[in-house]
């Protein structure tokens, strides 16, 4: 079991009139990711509201906020749970076998043109035996046909986007993934979150997309950028794709600053500080959310 302490801090300002923020910027609480303790706090005295999708996990936040400078700051103790498996052990359900939870996830989404991309999918996917190791050649072709570049792309670049440029950020990485997995009907969804252990050289600790694939009937991490080490990802929000799960969404006129985040390995109860590493397991943390 990973102990990650971690913390995130966002500014912005509020333009002459009051505005409205809904924020998912919280970790998410499941059998397998368990949160010890967390404190949330806003530099102006507002009320603050609460929803948790039972479903996914996602926590959300709503607050209104007046004009002048508004700081959200949150901080929190995640345990992580892995589950292990080797790779070769995981196979493809077929559509008609899927729990009917998994289904919103074979479709094509906003940022995930899994329609456009299914003849290429096929044509380099289609004859390899169903199972991780075909979602494991999806995300090596990803990666060798990408280039990781900070700030090259925006909000609106999609998986066809980045097929076409061939450079992106974790994000885009993700997306255009997923779409090649459901364009040869694996399930995939997308993760956000934050990670512990990226390269120091691609620069601050940010937050961090990953992807999770539904084989052996159940989700398994994916990294397709390539940046961080798996067992070290704190899940924050889980969704078809980026639109679903924006840690921060604005409704008026607002200016938002460059977030701040860090995160560390810290020691658990029996002392002991156990730092993620790169395995070749098969990794997952998707066990069943709780209400």
């Amino acid at each position: 079991m990973v102990r990650l302490k971690f913390s995130i801090s966002l500014a912005y300002q509020v333009g002459n009139a009051p505005s409205d923020f809904i924020f998912n910027l919280q970790a998410a609480q499941t059998l397998n990711q368990r949160v010890l303790s967390e404190n949330l706090w806003t530099s102006q005295a507002v009320g603050v509201d609460y929803l948790i999708d039972n479903v996914l996990a996602n926590r959300y936040m709503r607050l209104r906020a007046g004009p002048g400078p508004l700081t959200v700051n949150y901080e929190a103790t995640v345990d992580i749970d892995h589950v292990f498996a080797a790779p070769q052990s995981l196979g493809e359900a077929p559509i008609a076998q899927l729990p009917m939870h998994v289904l919103p996830f074979i479709y094509p989404s906003r940022y995930c043109q899994s329609d456009r991309l299914r003849k290429l999918a096929n044509r380099e996917f289609g004859h390899l035996a169903p199972g991780y190791w075909r979602a494991k050649a999806i995300q090596e072709w990803v990666q060798a046909r990408t280039t990781f570049t900070s700030a090259s792309t925006d909000s609106s670049t999609s998986a066809a986007d980045t097929l076409i440029e061939q450079v992106g950020v974790c994000r885009d990485f993700a997306h255009l993934m997923i779409a090649l997995c459901r364009a040869v009907n694996i399930p995939a969804r997308f993760v956000s979150g934050i990670d512990y252990g990226a390269d120091p050289a691609l620069g601050p600790t940010d937050f961090h997309a990953y992807v999770e694939v539904y084989v052996g009937n159940r989700w398994y991490i994916f990294d397709p950028s390539g940046t961080a080490i798996p067992m070290g990802f704190i899940r924050i929000g889980t969704g078809r794709d980026a639109a679903d799960i924006s840690f921060a969404t604005m409704f008026g006129d607002v200016q938002s600053m460059a977030p701040v985040l860090s995160i560390a390995a810290v020691a658990d109860d029996s002392g002991a500080c156990l730092l993620p590493f790169n395995r070749s397991d098969a990794i997952s943390t998707a066990g069943e959310f709780l209400s």
